[in-house]
């Protein structure tokens, strides 16, 4: 007879990195709800009330809201293996990791993707994007990361919306590392495909991935040509499940469940309250960082309230400190992609994680780990930045 051992007890760890977030109590309560049929009555209200929630949140009255069962990766797909077919002309603006991947997946769909290069920590630029669009002719979509997740660097999403719309195509954001804390308004700013994940700033576990489809996006996904080449993330399919009930897939029930508490916090925080807490405690955490003579990736004005990227000084292993900071203070925070790989530090300050007392604990945690390798800095001063900055804001 196999012997098992007693049930492992696992670590908490404060996540600060770029996803997971630590989450509301609220929303793990909500995963121990006992388990529905995905076809049960009581089930399906809660589909409609997540539904509702999602479209507050996104600033939206798309009809087509709802959550994919995937990771964000999967609302990236979902987005645009729905609305680009083979041939497609499809503009990219790559700012980042997660711009070069949006790219890949519109090459994937069968799309003749044009990318458009940014420098590392710049936001994107209109102009550029127009010009690519004007060269390509008869684009099907442009695609823009909202938060670039790789180098903290947000993007206003309108002027891009308007070189999208003047030349007859579709704006489709990632909205992974904005969704729930960086400002969004879907409708108002002319975005016609949005998709998220709940593990960042909605403030739930990984699983799902918020999306949201405008008139003008369902329009082409109705009068394509070939079928959507993925049945699992097919709007057509999945949309007769969430609005007709018919079987598609058995939904994660209890993630569904963890979405809606998570939902239903920031209705009660309320939305702009939710922003601008995450924009008061990032900019007390960059002024640390600048006491620290730390140096953040992104340009001044792009810089996310959701995350940050900080460049590891000279004479400092980024990996080193990383681990020194999960093993002494049991803090996770993120190294850097692509070409920041071995050179940053990610810290995200998310959701239920984006407070004062983690912003005042994590300086203080990275002092100690920078002091280990040698790297001299005023005693407190990050933290003590951070205080002044809040008692100004306050």
């Amino acid at each position: 007879m196999t012997q098992h051992s007693a049930s492992p007890v696992h670590p908490f760890r404060l996540l600060l990195g770029a996803g997971p977030s630590n989450v509301h109590p609220r929303v793990l309560q909500a995963m121990t709800a006992p388990l529905l049929g995905h076809l049960d009555p009581h089930f399906l209200s809660v589909m409609d009330e997540t539904r509702g929630l999602l479209r507050h949140v996104f600033q939206t009255e798309n009809a087509v809201t709802l959550p994919i069962s995937g990771t964000g990766t999967a609302g990236m797909e979902a987005s645009m293996v729905n609305i680009l077919e083979p041939g497609d002309a499809c503009v990219v603006a790559v700012n980042g990791y997660f711009g070069q991947r949006l790219s890949e997946i519109a090459e994937r769909s069968g799309a003749n993707v044009v990318q458009v290069p940014h420098e590392t920590g710049k936001p994107a630029d209109p102009d550029r994007v127009r010009d690519a669009v004007v060269k390509a002719g008869n684009v099907k979509a442009v695609g823009v990361v909202h938060a670039e997740t790789s180098t903290g660097a947000g993007t206003p999403l309108k002027d891009i919306a308007d070189v999208a719309h003047e030349a007859g195509a579709l704006l489709v954001v990632d909205a992974v590392t904005s969704l729930g804390g960086v400002e969004l308004r879907v409708d108002e700013w002319g975005v016609d495909v949005c998709y998220s994940c709940t593990q960042k700033c909605v403030g739930a576990p990984p699983g799902l991935a918020p999306l949201t489809l405008s008139p003008r996006a369902m329009d082409a996904l109705q009068s394509r040509k070939s079928k959507v080449q993925s049945f699992y993330l097919d709007l057509t399919e999945l949309s007769s499940y969430w609005d007709r009930r018919a079987y598609h897939h058995t939904a994660p029930i209890s993630m569904i469940f963890a979405l809606r508490e998570a939902l239903r916090l920031i209705a009660e925080e309320g939305l702009e309250a939710r922003w601008e807490r995450h924009e008061r405690n990032a900019s007390a955490f960059r002024a640390g960082l600048t006491a620290m003579g730390l140096d953040v990736v992104a340009d001044a004005e792009a810089r996310l309230p959701s995350l940050t990227a900080i460049l590891s000084p000279d004479g400092v292993d980024e990996a080193q400190a990383r681990r020194h900071l999960l093993d002494r203070h049991g803090i996770e925070v993120s190294g850097g992609l692509g070409p920041l790989a071995g050179k940053a530090w990610r810290v995200g300050l998310m959701g239920h994680n984006s407070t004062r007392a983690n912003v005042l604990t994590s300086l203080g945690a990275l002092e100690d780990a920078l002091g280990e390798q040698g790297y001299e800095t005023q005693a407190g001063a990050g933290v003590a930045a951070a205080q002044r900055a809040y008692l100004g804001a306050d």
